[in-house]
This record gives C-alpha cells, structure tokens and sequence, in this order.
C-alpha cells in the first residue's frame, strides 16, 4: 500500500481516510494512531536507527543516523565548512546560523535527489543529523574536542543553539527542514580509547550543573533540539542510556524535553557486553528504554529483544508505545510521510550544492576563524611583492582542510594554493612529515592505471572481493581512509564486512630504491608483479615499509588487496616514493636568499578523532597523551630560526598546541584550525592582509603538558580558563590579535542592582589604527562570595566592526540566567542574590578586564 498522498485527497473528504494519513492532524495525533496499528515486532524495529519498511501501513524504509557536523557528512558534491572549534573561534552565532542553514539546505537537496529516483534510504542519507557536539573540550589531549565549540559552557550554547536553529529551520513551519542532535549527553569529553567502560563518579554536583549540563540546557529549553544523544560512558556507575537520572529527572522532567533519546552506536549493547550491568541484550533493552532511550545506533541491536523483554514482563507494551509515538511524531514533523507537494523544502534543488553563495558562506566563516595568537615586530601582513617560502606537511594537505565528520568538496584550496594566488614567487617544500623523521616524496605522476593517472580502487561489500564491486574510485595522490567516525571509504561502501582493491601501474623515470607504504588496522597484501610481498592476517598501527628496486623504463603492478577485520574498525593509508632522512640543512641551503619562511604544520584529523588506530608517539586510539607539537616540526623550526629565517608559522589543529618553545623561534604564530574547502583563501588572505583577523580563542592554550591534570579525571579544579589559578597559560581564553588597535572604554550600566529587569551594559570600543577591523568585546561574571567556584564565567559577548579612527558600542544584555552559580544549599545551579563582579575586555586575561558589580536582590 502506498503512503498517503494529501494531494490526492479532497479536503471534505479527509474525515473518512485513516488518522495517521491525515496531514491536517497534529503529528502527535497520526502517532498515536499509526501505533496502535503495529504489531508489538513491528514497533521494536521501529526503534532501530537503521529500520525496515513496512508495507502493509505504508511505512518507508527509515534511517536515523546522518551527520552534518559542518556540512552534509559522507557524500561528495557538498559544501565543506570549518570545524566546529575553528567556527567557535568567530564568536559569530549569527554567521553560525548562516552555515548550518546552508547545510540543511544541502541535506534536503540531497534526500531530494534521492526520493526523486525512488532511491532506498541509507545510512548517512536521512533528515535527521546528530549535531552538534555540545560537550564541553575540558582537556586538550581529546580527540573529539575538534568538533565541540569550546572549553566555555555559555559559548557552547549559544553556538550550540545558532547550529539547531539553522538545521531545524523556523519553528512556525508546518514541517521542520531537519532534525537536529544535542551530542553526547552527559559528562562526555574523553578519552576516546576507554569510553565503553568508564565510570565517571568522581565529579562534584558543582561540576555537572555548572560545566557539563548547561549547553545542553540551553539548546534544549531555548533552541528546541529535537533529538538528545546519550553517550557511551556510566555516570555515577549507571550507563548514561540507561541512566533514569539524567534521561527522566533532569532532561524530560525538569528540562521539559518530550522529543527523541537515541543512544551512541552500540551503547545500548555497552549495557551488557562492556559496563556488564546487566545480563544480556534483553535486559540491557529493557533498562534503556525504561530510562528513556527511544531509538538505538547499533550494528547487532539490542532493541531487536524487546519483544522478548516484553514476554518476560521485563517492560510493559504500553511503554514500547510511549517512545514509538515520538519517533513517529519526529518522522511526521519532517514530511516524511506526507505527498512532496506539502512540504516546502522539497522544493530545494540540487543546484544549491556547493552553490557560489555556500563557497562564499563557507569563506566568510574561515576568514572570521583565523586566530593570531602572535605577531612580533609586526612581521604580518606579509608584502605582496616579496619572494617567501612556504615549508611544512599542512601545507598541500587537502584531507586535512575537511576536518572531520566531513563531507568531501570536488575542489578545495589547500593553503599553498591561496598563498600561490596571492604570490607567484612562492618557493614550496614539503620539508618533513607530521610526525615522522623521514620523508617520503611521493611519485603518484609515475603511476596510472587504465588510462588515468595514480591508483584505481575497487569496493566490494563483502570481505572477499567476491561478486560486482560496489564502485571504484581513482587517487593522484597519497591516500587515507577510515571508518572511524563513522565514515565510508567510498559512497555506498559499508562501515563493516567490506574490501577493496587499489591497483597501479607504477613506470618509474629513474631507477633506484622505491618504498611502498601501507598503514591499516585491518588484513592487506602487497602485491608486485604479481609476487606477495606483504601479507598480513592482524592489524598493524605502524606503516609497513615494502622497499623495491626499480628500473628506469619498466613497468611493476602494484596491488594493495585490504579487507575489513570483525574485530577491528577499518582504516588504511597507502603512498609511494623515494625515502629519505630529514636533512634540515639541506633545506636552508635551498632557502638561501630567502628572508621570510611561512611554515605550515601542527597535526591533522589524521591523527585526532573518534577512537582512531593511531599509536605513535603523541598520540593513542585517537587522543593525544601530550599536547606538544611533533618532534619533528619542533626541531624544524628551531633549525629555521637557527638559520636566521623570520618564521610564520600557520597552525592547523583541532585543539590546543603546547607552543612554549614555538612562541620564541617564530615572530608570527597564526591558528587555522581545520579551515574547510576555502580554508586556503582565507589563509593567504589574512597573511597578506586582505583581511584583518578576528578570531579569538575558545579554549585555553597552555604552555606545556605539565599544566594538564590527569585525563581520566572530569574534575574542572585546574582545567580551562574558569578554574586556572595557579599557573597562566600561553594564550588564555578568548584571545586574538589584530592588525589594527581598539580601546575598550567605561561600560554603562542600565542599573547596578537587578530587578524585575534586565541590566543592558553599553561599552565603547574605539578603534585606534588605521585598519578597520572587528573586536569581540567579552563579558564574565565573578562571584567573591564564592572563593571555590569558577575564577570567573563568561555571560556574555558582542562581535562589532569598528572603522579606523572610529568608535562603535558593544551592547550586551546580562539576565538573571547570567548570575545563574552553584547554590551548594540546594545542591543545583540558580541565580543567587548578592553582589557579582561584572569583568569585561577582549579575552580571559584577568590583568586586562575592567570591572563594574551588578547587585542581585
């Protein structure tokens, strides 16, 4: 039977159809009457993520599960925007809208393209995308913190709730555009490598009300997220899916959320098989859903038991019903279940995809993301004229322009591409690796394959490479791929039980020793001419090295054969060349003449990111475990310096570098983050000047490892800029340079005491260069009542562009949410009468702020 076409039907007739095929029926109406149709079978296997249709209603085939972290995740032809750290360091929610406005837009256009063939929904292909991240980066060494907003509570929700509002679309629209997902609720921030077992017991009330719950607070009651994603972890020995606390207590029944709970991939299984706090799946599925998590991610599910849990009155029907209602009401606010014609986002065309206006929108946002940490003697901006040399592994590297959770853009501008825009005397090198003393100088141009340049790879959706291939695709240069975070190696290729096959013809033009390089964590040989060199039955982390001796003129096939491992996630990196130590010297004699030298380095999403399979030094199963920059970059630069070299040194991280040592051999220190497919252009833009930079940091950079405490520990006391004090960081919180000079002045007042009404602060920013320029005037609140709480809590902020020589005033309204502190008494977080030291100024820098109080009665 086919679903309910509205057009189809005359209104006066619409009494005598079905209720749940009724589009002038609230969503919660058609629920309810769709539920009472299902069998108890059918409602279980509409709680999975991934579930089936069922024919007989008229129910589609329905996915979950899709990401759009920061642009539509997993397919090609999207637009790629910044990192989430990187967009917080804007502190711009309203051009944070704009993006993820855009992405939506993306992600309709592409379910459009797809229902318009009559196409199957799957993963990664759906109207509801689990983000944002709105967990809060407490430690620098996480992974995942690249796709947070921050180590600040406040700044995470308010861009939090700029993302939700963006994907979501109005709420006075009959549907919403898509359905948003607050992630990873709660008390989540790493280490990604013990996730599955941890227990977090040891934080004070303090710490959750005043740290980890706020931002998703905020993005709940003010931004209406309609979707909460519980995490992996126990909190207080209870696993956070199936923990009543946090999913009854305080999200639904204090919070007022009545949307969706869906669990973390595999966390409903975690239940039993890792936190081992109960018996089974059947019992791990009846805990979940008694807590209160509607739909579970999984790859062997857990809910496909609740039929049995329910035989064994372990769980009654009628709450099975309870969480079928509100998926179902989630698929009906998105139109799913209703005739196009009645949903006005189908009408959005696949031209929007990396449409002129998104590549703009997308360089806007990397432009305002560019963060100068450091600028002595005034070494930026660089003169157009001059002939520079660009050094550095980030500095080609497309892959890690995207970030991750990402989609991939057909053209990108790599840094050196930007900067050769600007300045054709340019002198590029690659110089060394991220992490590895040896360089391998890649020789793709000599290898083709059926015609085209580099490598061909086959998929096949089966660990045999057995049947028809799924797709190919072709490599013209060094390539990596991971399932970690969720990704396909190619489109429709599967997360699991998966191979490929990478083939090459390599024809070299010189003769001598070529290395072939493989990384993986899952099974590969190494074929060449048709001998195995390689062969592997267990995952390695570390590159096999296949050396061979070629000759000038021959030709040698090369075949990489790679199949997905059970046990294991999925993940290989595969290049080819000639090998060779780093020579430091070597590479300033090719300087000579050469007075300036942009380095372009830091780590990449590569190395930092979901539970990855990386253990080198550094880094381990996708953390850090020190913050340092690699060995190998740091002697880099000390050796430029050495050289005499005036260094600038572009920084693309995800998260907070140790740059102790960096600060002294560099005059510039320039933080790019993961810029996205414009990143290039925005780079070379605020080098040369074109741009006046504004970012400002939205987490603390410290000056080595030694100021972090222990990673496993989720106690603030120490950690970001709210509870240093005993030590001071290299960059603080909310810093940012500028080419051009502002003087923050007096704040006014509307009132120093709060009543009934709010109090409007009024603080002139005059700028005093001669560059127009924009300044982020930060607002913070500090109680002296309370010497063991926060050293201080940002409430507040204004982003404004000030013209040379001219004065603009920063408006920023504080409401008794901005006096909200821990009230020990009452053991929750509430605003608490007294007087507040009101701090304001352009970062976290405790020196620079000036002070007004404000009285709470």
């Amino acid at each position: 039977m086919a679903a309910f076409t509205g057009s189809m039907i005359p209104k006066y007739s619409q009494a005598q159809i079905l209720p749940y095929r009724n589009p002038e029926l609230t969503p919660h109406e058609r629920a309810v009457d769709l539920c009472s149709r299902l069998t108890l079978e059918e409602k279980a296997s509409l709680m999975l993520d991934d579930s089936p249709a069922i024919p007989r209603l008229g129910i589609k085939r329905w996915q979950w599960w899709s990401e759009a972290l920061h642009g539509v995740a997993n397919m090609g032809n999207v637009t790629n925007f910044p990192e989430p750290i990187g967009m917080a360091a804007s502190w711009n929610d309203a051009l944070v809208f704009k993006v993820f406005d855009a992405v939506s837009t993306e992600a309709r256009a592409k379910w459009n393209e797809l229902t318009a063939k009559g196409g199957d929904v799957t993963r990664f292909h759906a109207l509801s995308v689990w983000t944002p991240n709105v967990n809060i980066f407490r430690d620098p060494r996480w992974g995942r913190g690249q796709e947070t907003y921050g180590e600040d509570p406040y700044l995470t929700g308010v861009m939090g709730s700029a993302v939700v509002r963006g994907l979501q679309g109005p709420e006075d629209t009959r549907y919403r555009k898509l359905w948003a997902c607050a992630k990873h609720y709660a008390v989540h921030s790493g280490p990604e490598w013990s996730r599955h077992t941890a227990d977090i017991e040891n934080i004070s009330a303090r710490d959750l009300w005043e740290t980890y719950l706020p931002a998703f607070k905020t993005v709940v009651e003010d931004a209406k997220v309609r979707e909460v994603m519980c995490a992996y972890q126990r909190y207080d020995n209870e696993p956070c899916c199936s923990n009543t606390r946090l999913l009854q207590d305080i999200l639904r029944n204090e919070w007022g959320f009545k949307y969706l709970v869906v669990s973390d991939c595999g966390a409903v299984t975690d239940i039993h098989a890792n936190h081992k706090v109960a018996s089974d799946a059947v019992h791990s599925s009846a805990r979940a859903t008694l807590a209160g998590t509607d739909v579970e991610c999984g790859f062997d599910y857990a809910y496909k038991s609740i039929p049995e849990a329910v035989h064994r009155d372990l769980i009654k029907e009628s709450e099975v019903d309870k969480h079928v209602i509100r998926l179902l009401e989630g698929r009906f606010d998105l139109g799913e279940m209703d005739d196009p014609s009645l949903v006005s986002w189908s009408n959005i065309p696949s031209s929007v995809l990396e449409s002129q206006e998104h590549r703009r929108l997308a360089l806007d946002m990397a432009r305002q993301t560019m963060t100068l940490l450091q600028n002595r003697n005034a070494i930026l901006p660089l003169k157009q004229g001059e002939r520079i040399a660009v050094i550095g592994p980030n500095a080609d590297n497309k892959p890690m322009m995207w970030g991750n959770y990402n989609g991939t853009p057909t053209t990108t501008v790599t840094i050196l591409d930007g900067i050769r825009r600007v300045n054709r005397k340019t002198v590029y090198m690659q110089g060394c690796d991220l992490t590895d003393s040896r360089i391998v100088t890649p020789l793709f141009s000599e290898c083709s394959f059926e015609g085209r340049k580099g490598f061909k790879g086959t998929f096949w959706n089966n660990a045999r490479r057995a049947g028809k291939p799924v797709t190919t695709e072709y490599y013209t240069q060094p390539f990596s791929k991971t399932t970690a975070g969720n990704y396909q190696f190619a489109p429709g290729v599967n997360l699991t039980d998966f191979s490929a096959q990478y083939e090459t013809v390599f024809r070299p033009a010189k003769s001598g020793e070529v290395v072939i390089n493989v990384e993986s964590v899952s099974r590969f040989d190494v074929v060449v001419n048709g001998e195995v060199k390689v062969r592997h039955a267990t995952w390695r982390t570390t590159p096999t090295r296949t050396p061979i001796q070629v000759e000038a003129g021959k030709e040698y096939k090369i075949e990489i054969h790679f199949a997905h491992m059970p046990t294991y996630g999925a993940s290989i990196k595969v290049n080819i060349g000639t090998e060779s130590e780093i020579d430091y010297a070597d590479v300033i004699r090719q300087l000579k003449g050469i007075d300036k030298v942009v380095f372009v380095g830091g780590i990449a999403p590569s190395l930092e990111g979901e539970e990855m399979p990386v253990e080198i030094d550094g880094f381990k199963g996708g953390d850090r475990t020190h913050i340092e920059l690699p060995a190998v970059q740091r002697n880099f630069l000390k050796a430029l310096r050495e050289a005499g070299k005036r260094v600038v040194f572009v920084c693309c991280s995800g998260s907070a570098i140790a740059m102790q040592p960096e600060s002294e051999n560099c005059e510039a220190i320039l933080q790019a983050w993961y810029p996205g497919m414009e990143g290039g252009t925005a780079v070379a833009d605020v080098l040369y000047g074109k741009v006046c930079p504004s970012g400002k940091l939205p987490v603390t950079f410290y000056s080595s490892s030694e100021q972090l405490g222990d990673f496993e520990d989720y106690r603030m006391e120490g950690r970001t800029y709210r509870y240093i004090r005993d030590f001071k960081p290299l960059f603080p919180f909310g810093h940012g340079l500028s080419y051009t000079t502002f003087d923050i002045g007096e704040a006014r007042l509307s009132s120093t005491v709060m009543g009934k009404n709010n109090v409007t602060m009024e603080i002139p920013v005059t700028n005093t260069g001669k560059r127009d320029g924009a300044e982020v005037v930060q607002v913070y609140v500090r109680n002296p009542q309370d010497p063991e709480g926060p050293v201080m809590q940002l409430r507040g902020y204004s982003r404004i562009d000030v013209k040379a020589g001219k004065t603009a005033t920063a408006t920023i309204v504080l409401t008794p949410k901005s006096f909200e502190w821990f009230d020990i008494q009452t053991n929750t977080i509430r605003t608490k009468a007294g007087t507040y030291d009101v701090l304001y100024g352009n970062s976290s820098r405790q020196e620079a702020l000036k002070k007004v109080t404000v009285t709470i009665n």
